[in-house]
């Protein structure tokens, strides 16, 4: 495990995971946000697998891992306050603003899939 496919695979589902359970409520929320936070341990840790393969690290590989750092916050934030009832609305922007950036990093580096030049 470590590979890019696995790390994509896991924030997929992560990501698919946190919007399903914004229809949930009760133990069922409290099942999917266990299941969630060991994905975001799989996430960091393919990563970090990724992120220490590289033979030629720069600034843009640490500021990915960093704003990817913030997606898995926002997104654990976002579901804990949404849990007690609390608001939640500016970790959600986090989420979405951290999310779009990760992205584009992603796909602006050469070890992800190449959309920008």
């Amino acid at each position: 495990m470590g590979g890019t496919v696995e790390h994509i695979s896991m924030w997929l589902l992560a990501i698919i995971l946190f919007f399903v359970s914004f229809k949930m409520s009760g133990k069922s929320l409290k099942i999917t946000m266990m299941i969630n936070r060991v994905l975001y341990i799989l996430i960091i840790v393919t990563g970090a697998m990724l992120l220490f393969s590289i033979s030629n690290i720069n600034g843009e590989y640490i500021g990915k891992a960093v704003i990817g750092l913030w997606v898995i916050v926002s997104m654990e934030m976002t579901a804990v306050k949404r849990s007690k009832g609390k608001p939640y609305k500016s970790f959600l922007i986090q989420f979405w603003i951290s999310f779009v950036l990760v992205l584009l990093l992603g796909f602006r580096l050469p070890l992800g899939i190449q959309l920008f030049g």
